[in-house]
């Protein structure tokens, strides 16, 4: 989601009638805001094949249930590309290393012909910068190929915030993607789920998140900090204290039925936000991915690896990037649902993949936030 700077336009009056009616001293002030909503989509057949020549109206698209008019932002595969490469180099991290080797070609077809700038970051129980942005690609693929093994920890969440923030000091004509290779359960992290979602949404970052298997002993450290879902207020809907007879024993049947109080919309998007973080102490990089539209991959070796970073180099160029001005601009979490209209393809078209636009698989961004701008 891309907020529009603040127009500041001022009014000169420089008309004789309106001097006479206005003080000089006193100008107008007219501010003007707008936010664009950017929701980058994947369509493929069943059996993988990218669906082609699709219009705006082909889609059908919700926020917080209320349709929405859609845009198609054109050549947006032309523009600038900015990378951020971060990988694990603590906690089971080094058992991939071997795995990093001779990555520059995938990475050259990931970054495809446009002008780029890549960047790698490492992370252990914190990030650090091992590669500046630089248009060099053979820099990013050495230092992958030359890591040093790090802390225990595995701080997952707070290296995605922290590659967000690098990517924000790139030019803002430069499309942004993070590429993380790590284990899949975060250890560590002070960044919550909510922060990292919102920071991937501000900046319209693309997610590409590459996991292997945490070991057994880091996923029940973390799975016993999530007993359930988090209980709110004290006495409150959700608060284990004081709560109604009925749900002894059945927090989870509480929580459902409190959400069920909610207005629809915020239900909607209340309801895919708990999904995703009640896995998140079982797979982070596959939660950050569901709720951006971003692309997730587990890997166990070179090959999985290789594959799976072939198939996202051909996806990357393929994506639809539509955009909406939101008709309900309230603040806080949006929940959207993006579906593909069922009705038949020109016999003509150049798409000879699919006859229909039934049974098809649909990538795409989940949900999103709007700030409140009246607040500092």
């Amino acid at each position: 989601m891309r907020s529009a700077c603040a127009l500041v336009l001022l009014l000169c009056l420089a008309c004789g009638g309106m001097r006479a009616q206005q003080d000089d001293s006193a100008p107008t002030t007219l501010t003007v805001r707008s936010n664009l909503v950017v929701v980058p989509a994947l369509v493929t057949t069943k059996d993988g094949h990218v669906v082609f020549e699709l219009k705006p109206d082909d889609f059908e698209l919700t926020d917080n249930g209320v349709p929405q008019r859609l845009s198609l932002e054109q050549d947006t595969d032309s523009q600038p590309l900015a990378l951020a490469v971060v990988v694990e180099t603590g906690g089971a991290g080094p058992n991939h290393f071997e795995e990093y080797q001779q990555l520059d070609s995938i990475l050259d077809a990931l970054l495809g012909n446009v002008d780029h700038r890549i960047a790698v970051i490492g992370f252990d129980s914190a990030p650090h910068l091992l590669v500046p942005f630089t248009a060099e690609t053979e820099d990013a693929s050495k230092q992958l190929a030359n890591l040093r093994h790090g802390d225990p920890g595995a701080a997952i969440l707070d290296a995605v915030a922290f590659a967000i923030a690098k990517l924000k000091e790139q030019p803002a004509r430069y499309r942004r993607a993070v590429l993380l290779l790590s284990e899949t359960v975060d250890q560590g992290s002070f960044t919550t789920l909510t922060d990292a979602v919102r920071l991937i949404s501000d900046t319209n970052t693309m997610m590409y998140t590459f996991g292997f298997s945490s070991t057994r002993s880091a996923v029940s450290h973390e799975a016993s900090k999530f007993n359930g879902s988090e209980p709110g207020p004290a006495h409150g809907c959700f608060s284990k204290q004081g709560a109604d007879p009925e749900y002894d024993g059945h927090y989870s049947k509480q929580v459902l039925d409190c959400i069920s109080q909610l207005a629809p919309p915020i239900r909607l998007a209340t309801m895919a936000f708990l999904a995703a973080r009640s896995a998140l102490h079982t797979n982070t990089t596959e939660s950050i991915a569901q709720l951006t539209g971003g692309e997730y991959v587990h890997f166990k070796n070179t090959k999985d690896l290789k594959a799976g970073l072939f198939a996202v180099s051909n996806d990357v160029p393929n994506y639809y990037v539509l955009s909406f001005h939101p008709s309900a601009p309230t603040p806080g979490m949006h929940a959207l649902h993006l579906e593909v209209k069922d009705r038949e393809i020109d016999r003509h078209s150049k798409d000879r993949q699919s006859k229909d636009l039934r049974h098809l698989e649909l990538k795409a961004r989940r949900e999103y936030w709007l700030e409140d701008e009246t607040k500092p």
